[in-house]
């Protein structure tokens, strides 16, 4: 037990907290009802045999198992897609305080608003992509006042792009932003409001209904018979109810597992799905890097080096 991948195996083996257990547990617990029904009538007496051969069960359980491959990896690539914005809006976030930084005047208190201004777009996204106003950590960079108009603002992110247009444009018209620097960096701009596009176009289009109601009326009609092909298997063995009883709760575990997984991963921004995008500790990474940039400009690391020397 002191090799570290043993100790994940079987921490992910006992593992409740992140697994879809606890989602499909009453799931599974009415399936196992229907079985434990299906072998009472059974066995009563003098009642008609309901018994149904496996081969039928066989053949539907492979179509019923690619349909789930198809929906999870569906769901993952929803997942994958918004991982994917996201480390592009985190690129993006940096590329655009370091052009500001590098080609923007030398005035401090515009370096600072314009790398607030940014910071506050990671934030901003992330609560809006998971319908949240409240924007505490918007307030904490630029002030209450543009927290609370953001808040009010239609399309939040887009309420902070322009505002950080507008700083672009200030240093243009006024302090001597030059054409190159102020496409630059525009284009890092609209770049963000690309990312944030397509993470509202996984939001907003989840798969399409009909292509989960099937699945789930197709889980439905197979778990349902299954008991009964169950039956004519086990049925005539001692102890065959039970094994009945127990291979249903065996088979129905994982596919109800699956169907629930492809569920989980349609949306990879909410906090009430499994395994959603860490977007807190993404958003607070970016306005830590972003801060650190306006803490190593060069006069200020000169002054913090004569500091230390003397």
């Amino acid at each position: 037990m002191n090799n570290p991948q043993q100790r994940q195996f079987w921490q992910d083996v006992f593992a409740i907290q992140g697994s879809v257990l606890p989602r499909v547990l009453r799931r599974v617990a009415k399936f196992t009802l229907v079985a434990v029904a299906i072998c009472a009538y059974d066995a009563l007496p003098h009642t008609p045999p309901i018994r149904l051969e496996v081969g039928p069960l066989e053949f539907a359980g492979v179509v019923l198992g690619l349909l789930l491959v198809l929906r999870t990896n569906a769901g993952y690539d929803r997942w994958w897609e918004g991982r994917k914005l996201w480390g592009d809006l985190v690129n993006r976030s940096r590329n655009l305080a370091i052009s500001a930084l590098a080609y923007g005047p030398h005035e401090p208190a515009w370096r600072t608003t314009i790398v607030h201004w940014t910071a506050a777009f990671a934030h901003v996204t992330r609560r809006s992509l998971r319908g949240e106003r409240t924007l505490p950590e918007v307030a904490a960079l630029v002030g209450e006042a543009e927290a609370r108009r953001v808040a009010a603002a239609e399309h939040m992110p887009v309420c902070v792009s322009r505002a950080i247009a507008s700083l672009l444009r200030e240093a243009r018209d006024t302090q001597g932003l030059d054409g190159f620097g102020f496409l630059q960096l525009d284009r890092e701009r609209t770049a963000l409001i690309d990312d944030i596009g397509g993470c509202e176009r996984i939001l907003n289009a989840p798969l399409p209904l009909p292509y989960s109601i099937h699945i789930r009326q197709f889980v439905f009609v197979y778990l349902v018979t299954l008991p009964v092909a169950l039956l004519y298997t086990f049925g005539d063995y001692a102890g065959g109810y039970l094994l009945t009883i127990l291979s249903t709760i065996l088979v129905a575990f994982p596919i109800l597992s699956l169907d629930q997984i492809g569920v989980e991963l349609e949306n990879p921004f909410s906090t009430q799905r499994l395994g959603h995008l860490p977007l807190d500790e993404i958003t607070n990474k970016i306005e830590h890097n972003l801060r650190a940039l306006l803490a190593e400009e060069p006069g200020k690391t000169v002054l913090k080096d004569a500091e230390a020397a003397a």
